[in-house]
């Protein structure tokens, strides 16, 4: 779960978990192994990679009550807060999904594999914004979700 680059303030990021129904639900699970693990930007803890540090926050909260977090990010899937549904206009720090229409233009096809995930990629166009699609197996069945964006400052 790698940071993809640093462009601009901004990291790119992307990440792929087991699929669920409840989407809100994956994005908490895979944001609690995110901070467990340390796989984000800690500015606090010397502009590097928080996994350098054992004092590091263990909670969301303690995380982002740091004053120099709240206003650089982590360059992670930490910065989102909720996902939103197809006929939700996103919000600052929502993860919208990739729309059938948007699915089709790039790939030719509403059910997106894995193999799709790099022709999707470019649409997390604005900062401080994700998106996600459900990607699936061989056999058309929902599989994994992808998560990707750019945030921090």
């Amino acid at each position: 779960m790698p940071l993809l680059s640093r462009a601009m303030g901004s990291s790119n990021w992307d990440y792929f978990v087991p699929y669920q129904h409840d989407l809100n639900a994956a994005l908490l699970q895979l944001q609690a192994q995110v901070l467990a693990d340390g796989a984000y930007y800690w500015a606090p803890g010397g502009r590097g990679s928080a996994s350098r540090y054992p004092n590091r926050p263990t909670t969301m909260a303690d995380l982002f009550s740091d004053e120099l977090v709240q206003q650089e990010g982590t360059h992670s899937i930490l910065d989102m807060d909720e996902v939103v549904g197809p006929d939700e206009e996103p919000d600052f720090a929502a993860v919208a999904p990739v729309t059938a229409d948007e699915a089709r233009e790039r790939t030719g096809t509403e059910i997106l594999t894995r193999e799709h995930a790099p022709h999707i990629r470019t649409l997390a166009d604005k900062a401080w914004y994700g998106r996600y699609a459900v990607l699936h197996d061989t056999d058309g069945k929902p599989s994994e979700i992808y998560f990707f964006g750019y945030s921090g400052g």
